[in-house]
C-alpha cells in the first residue's frame, strides 16, 4: 500500500509538471528567455522521474568544443570542454554512465562541489540524440534521494522519457540556430542579426534612466569583385572566411558579428557609444589592411570601408541600419578603406 501511494505521488507530480510545461509552451510567457524556462521544467521532470536531488540538461556546442548547461539545479550556467567530466565521457562513448562513488571515478569533475560545498554521492548521465541519431546533448541527475544510489536499468528507463522530450526541444533550438548562421563564414546571418538586435534592444533599453548605449557598424570589402574576377570564386570565399575571422576576433562575446550579404558585414556593439564604435571600426580596418589571406600559392590583400552609427531607441531597426549604411556608402564614394561616422 505504501509503495502504491509513493508511485501515485510521483505520477501526480509528473502530471503537474507536464501541465506546467504545456501552459508554458502554449502561453509563451517567457519569449525574452527563449526556451530557458521550458528546459528548467524538463530538468524538474527528469529529477522527479528518478527521484533525484538535482538535475541538469547540457547542450553540446560541437563548433566550439564546449558543453553548456541549458539549465542546472542550484547553480548558474556551467561551461566545460566537451572532453571533460562524466558528461563528456558519456557523449564520447555514446552510453549512459552511472556512478554511485563519484569521487573515485576518474572522469568526475569535483570543481562545482569545491566551490559550493555540495556533496555529490551519485550521478547518472544519459546522452540525448536528435531524430537522426546524432548526439546533441546530455541529461544528468545527481544524488538519488533514497541514499542507495541510482539503479542503471530502472533509472535509465525512467529518465529516458525526459531525455527524449529534451532531445526534441533541443533539436528545435539547434535547427533555429543553424537557420541563423551563414554556412561559409560561420558568422550569424541577416536573420540572426534581426533576432539578436531585438533581444539586445529589450535587454539594454529597459531602464531609460540607466540606458546603456549600443552601436552598429556596417562594413564592406573594397573591390571584392576584382578578387573573384582575377582569382576565382573559391578565392573570394577564402577572403570572406578570412575577413570573418578578423571581425569575430575583434568583438566581445556579448557583441555580435554577422554576414549581412555578399561581401558586406554588420556588427552590434553593446555598451559602446559612437566614438567607441569608431575606435573598433578603425582597429578592424587596420587589422584587415595589414593582414594576408593565403589561397593556394597566392597572397590576397584587401581593404574595407566602414559606416558607424549609435542606435537610437526612437528609430526602427531598418532606420538605424540605414544611417550606418548611408555612412558606409559615403566611405566607398570618398576613397574607400576608411571609417565614416558623420552624415556630412
Amino acid at each position: 500500500m505504501e509503495n502504491n501511494l509513493s508511485a501515485q505521488k510521483i505520477l501526480d507530480n509528473i502530471f503537474n509538471i507536464m501541465q506546467r510545461l504545456y501552459d508554458e509552451m502554449r502561453l509563451n510567457k517567457n519569449q525574452d528567455r527563449e526556451h530557458l524556462k521550458v528546459f528548467e521544467i524538463f530538468a524538474e521532470l527528469g529529477r522527479t522521474l528518478v527521484e533525484a536531488d538535482r538535475a541538469s540538461f547540457w547542450r553540446w556546442d560541437k563548433r566550439a568544443g564546449k558543453l553548456l548547461t541549458a539549465t542546472a539545479t542550484g547553480t548558474t550556467q556551467i561551461i566545460i570542454d566537451d572532453t571533460s567530466g562524466l558528461v563528456g565521457r558519456a557523449l564520447a562513448e555514446n552510453r549512459t554512465i552511472v556512478t554511485n562513488d563519484p569521487y573515485n571515478h576518474p572522469d568526475f569533475n569535483s570543481d562545482v562541489d569545491k566551490k559550493t560545498g555540495y556533496v555529490t554521492k551519485s550521478v547518472l548521465v544519459m546522452p540525448v540524440a536528435n531524430c537522426r541519431g546524432e548526439i546533441i546533448g546530455a541529461f544528468q541527475v545527481i544524488n538519488k534521494l533514497n541514499g542507495n544510489g541510482f539503479d542503471e536499468a530502472q533509472d535509465t528507463k525512467r529518465l529516458s522519457i525526459a531525455a527524449f522530450i529534451c532531445g526534441m526541444a533541443l533539436e528545435s533550438d539547434l535547427f533555429l540556430a543553424d537557420s541563423q548562421r551563414d554556412k561559409l563564414t560561420e558568422l550569424k546571418n541577416r536573420l540572426g542579426f534581426y533576432s539578436d538586435y531585438k533581444k539586445y534592444r529589450q535587454k539594454f533599453s529597459l531602464d531609460p534612466k540607466n540606458k546603456i548605449p549600443m552601436s552598429i557598424i556596417i562594413c564592406d570589402i573594397d573591390f571584392f569583385k576584382k578578387v573573384n574576377d582575377t582569382y576565382g570564386h573559391n578565392a573570394g570565399d577564402a577572403v570572406l572566411v578570412h575577413i570573418s575571422k578578423i571581425l569575430a576576433s575583434n568583438v566581445r562575446d556579448y557583441d555580435g558579428a554577422y554576414r549581412w550579404g555578399g561581401e558586406e558585414f554588420i556588427l552590434i556593439l553593446t555598451g559602446i557609444n559612437l566614438s567607441g564604435a569608431v575606435n573598433v571600426a578603425e582597429r578592424i580596418r587596420l587589422a584587415v589592411e595589414n593582414s594576408v589571406c593565403h589561397f593556394n600559392c597566392d597572397e590576397l590583400r584587401v581593404t574595407m570601408s566602414f559606416g558607424c552609427a549609435e542606435i537610437s531607441d526612437a528609430l526602427s531597426i531598418e532606420d538605424n541600419v540605414k544611417i550606418a549604411d548611408n555612412r558606409l556608402y559615403r566611405a566607398k564614394k570618398t576613397g574607400r578603406n576608411k571609417v565614416v561616422y558623420l552624415d556630412k
